[in-house]
């Protein structure tokens, strides 16, 4: 394999680990009411940018996927409006805060105890002592 299929590789694969682990972050913070304003998988120019939902979350795919970021509602970051105030990133119990930071972690985590079980890693094999029909103890 050339170095340029390996460096096309790991991109693919950075990148599905890093939406996998911003969109943890994206899916707790919805969950627990925070509002979410934008989405991005990759830094640079936006590649693929929309606008959705009854929140106005903006969903952007950069041009080089080895990053990203989930922007919340943040009073540190300009004026908020008043009825959005609740649903602020500064508002919210300190709790909520630490399960949202914790969320993208937690979700690579899971990710790859499926990917490892998808692969057989989870199958039951031989145990010692377990007597084989085709096997060198079968013979004996």
């Amino acid at each position: 394999m050339s170095v340029v299929w390996y460096a096309l590789w790991f991109v693919i694969a950075v990148g599905l680990l890093v939406t996998v682990h911003e969109f943890g972050h994206f899916w707790v913070a919805r969950r627990l009411g925070f509002k979410v304003l934008r989405f991005s998988v990759g830094f640079g120019r936006p590649l693929f940018k929309r606008v959705a939902g009854a929140d106005r979350i903006e969903y952007v795919v950069a041009a080089i996927p080895l990053g990203g970021y989930v922007k919340l509602l943040d009073e540190r970051e300009g004026p908020v409006e008043p009825h959005e105030l609740a649903r602020s990133f500064t508002r919210r119990p300190p709790w909520q805060r630490i399960v949202v930071l914790l969320a993208g972690p937690a979700f690579n985590i899971l990710f790859a105890v499926l990917v490892l079980w998808g692969m057989g890693a989870g199958a039951v094999g031989h145990v010692v002592g377990e007597r084989c029909h085709r096997g060198q103890a079968h013979r004996r």
